[in-house]
This record gives structure tokens, C-alpha cells and sequence, in this order.
């Protein structure tokens, strides 16, 4: 499961509104307030937690789990946004 923390940071991380995320996920504008609300894990359907998570994965972030430092989200690495110079390479002869 994810929580309302989970959702409200992956919402920021991808700069996404509400509503954006709601046209995503399909479901109802009050569905994401109220999940976002929640603390600790979300209070709505399974069926609409998996929706919003899926949306939110779908656009680029991924959801960690409870791994000692408590759950999370970050950005998914993509080819797009990994370094195009294998990082034993970068110097300043390489700077754009």
C-alpha cells in the first residue's frame, strides 16, 4: 500500500495538480484530496489506490517501500534523464 505522503510527494515530484491526477487515475477529484489527507496509509478503495498509484507511476516516479528509513518516492531514472557521459568521464573538457 501506499500513503496520502506517498501520493501528495509523487504529485509534487511530476508538478501534477489534483485535478491532473484525477483525469489520470480516473477517479474523482475528492478521491485524491481525501487520500492525500490520510495519514499513513491511504483510507480509499483498493481499487483506487491502485489506480492513483499506477497514474503516478506511469509518470515517472517510483514508490519505496518501508525499508527502515520509512516509505518514499523518487523520480525514476529514464534514459532521458540518465547522464549521457559514464560519470569516470566527467571533466571540464566535456562541460556544455
Amino acid at each position: 500500500m501506499i500513503t496520502g505522503a506517498q501520493i501528495r510527494a509523487a504529485r509534487a515530484l511530476l508538478g501534477w495538480t489534483v485535478f491532473e491526477l484525477a483525469k489520470k487515475a480516473r477517479v474523482g477529484v475528492t478521491t485524491v484530496r481525501r487520500t492525500e489527507l490520510a495519514n499513513g496509509l491511504t483510507n480509499v478503495p483498493s481499487n483506487d489506490a491502485i489506480a492513483l498509484r499506477s497514474a503516478l507511476e506511469k509518470g515517472g516516479v517510483e514508490f519505496i517501500e518501508r525499508n527502515g528509513g520509512g516509505p518514499g518516492v523518487r523520480l525514476r531514472v529514464t534514459e532521458k534523464s540518465a547522464p549521457t557521459i559514464p560519470i569516470e568521464k566527467l571533466n571540464a573538457e566535456n562541460d556544455e
